[in-house]
């Protein structure tokens, strides 16, 4: 076997070959190419012409809607409401994706409209809500007192539970001890009233009007406006004399029994709130959010213990002006001591004023057994307020409540004003949770601003 010469004749024909393939390969590539951009120019041609299409078809439809609208205008003054099913739904453009027809464009948030509207319904819900207030005032404040009751002989069932005594039975022991106070009140009250009543009108009144009829003052006015002769036609009028005072017992009944009825509510709702306190807390600090759900617990239990507090300084102060009061009243034999130290101990319990109150009630029953001892009476109460008002009252609260003096005064004012006896007694317990919720709260905020 030999090798082929250089220059042999096969390697022009191979790359001849070579170059024939390539050569092919090449134009099948081009002509795939250009088969390519061919079909590519034909869909953009294509693509346009249906886009074309597509804009005369809405033009046409948008043409069709507008021509039934004007059809239907002319079947239907243009004034006039739209009544046929058919023309409504033509009218509103009704199609497979809007059954009802296509939404029109909301009102804008800043309309004129939609603000006086918004102003208008939020004017009407708030005096709705400021009617209702008005009308349920008296409900409120019976409920009011019923918590403020609550809260305050709270302390009392608390210091029952801490001796191992079940909540219920607690309730009931406090509850049968106040009832027992204030029964005990009407008997020692009650009687010395109709006692004196009585004597009043047995030998007093005869003598009264001896003394007017013998009066020249008396005698000039029944001239100028005919008193005695108004009397006698009035007791010559037997039936007029009925009416007046059945009128006037059934007013005294009605404010009997509306007295009665509120006070059964009171303490219906006060034995409810008192044997259900710790399950309103529980559901109350429910609506706080978790996160500060201990903090709210914690001021919250301190604004209620110092309520207590409140209470048990109050009852402390109304209880020695009590006691002392009695212990005065029997060293002088005047009459009704423990009415009369019962009527200052309910009286003390009014903040600034009760104590005056219970003073003045006092001294008229002693006048009324002797000069003397209403003379000492009155002094005894001018020292005896000096003292409680600048040493005792200011302490006690200080200790229970930790109020200052200056805002005692100012809250008992502003609640006696808002709501008479009851804003005066819950000023104190109020300040002292507005003041406790500025030091823990408002205060350290400001700090860090």
């Amino acid at each position: 076997m030999t090798d082929d010469a250089p220059g042999s004749p096969v390697e022009p024909d191979l790359e001849r070959q070579v170059e024939q393939v390539v050569e092919e390969q090449v134009r099948e590539v081009e002509e795939s190419v250009e088969e390519q951009v061919e079909q590519a120019e034909r869909a953009r041609a294509g693509a346009v012409d249906a886009e074309a299409g597509a804009q005369q078809a809405e033009a046409g439809a948008v043409a069709a809607g507008q021509a039934a609208i004007d059809a239907v205008q002319l079947v239907v003054p243009a004034d006039d409401p739209v009544l046929d099913t058919a023309a409504r739904e033509i009218e509103a453009q009704v199609d497979e994706d809007n059954p009802y027809g296509v939404p029109g464009r909301p009102i804008a948030a800043r309309s004129p409209f939609r603000i006086a509207f918004t102003a208008a319904l939020g004017v009407a819900v708030a005096y709705g809500l400021v009617t209702a207030l008005i009308a349920v005032q008296g409900v409120l404040l019976l409920l009011l007192t019923a918590a403020f009751l609550a809260i305050g002989l709270n302390p009392a069932v608390e210091a029952l539970e801490r001796r191992h005594m079940r909540r219920g039975f607690a309730v009931g022991l406090v509850l049968l001890a106040v009832l027992t106070f204030f029964t005990g009140f009407g008997f020692a009250v009650v009687p010395p009233i109709v006692d004196q009543a009585q004597e009043f009108v047995e030998q007093g009144a005869p003598a009264f009007l001896e003394q007017l009829q013998e009066s020249e003052r008396v005698a000039e006015l029944d001239q100028r406006f005919g008193l005695l002769d108004r009397a006698e036609r009035m007791l010559e009028d037997p039936e007029r004399l009925g009416v007046s005072a059945a009128g006037g017992v059934l007013g005294v009944g009605k404010v009997v029994f509306g007295a009665f009825a509120s006070t059964l509510t009171v303490l219906i709702v006060t034995l409810y709130f008192l044997a259900n306190l710790p399950s309103i807390k529980a559901h109350a600090y429910r609506l706080v959010p978790r996160t500060r759900r201990a903090r709210v617990g914690l001021l919250t239990d301190e604004i209620l213990s110092r309520v207590g507090g409140y209470v048990a300084g109050a009852v402390s102060i109304a209880g020695l002006a009590a006691f002392t009061t009695f212990l005065l009243l029997r060293m002088l034999s005047v009459d009704y001591a423990v009415a009369l130290s019962m009527l200052v101990f309910l009286t003390g319990l009014i903040p600034l004023i009760g104590a005056t109150i219970g003073a003045f009630f006092v001294v008229i029953v002693a006048l009324f057994t002797s000069v003397k001892a209403g003379v000492i009476v009155a002094v005894w109460y001018l020292v005896y307020q000096q003292v409680e008002n600048y040493l005792l009252y200011p302490r006690i609260m200080q200790r229970s409540v930790n109020v200052s003096p200056a805002a005692t005064v100012v809250a008992v004012l502003v609640g006696g004003s808002l709501l008479g006896v009851l804003g005066a007694l819950l000023a104190i317990p109020i300040a002292a949770a507005v003041q406790l919720v500025v030091d823990e709260v408002v205060a350290p905020r400001q700090d860090h601003l």
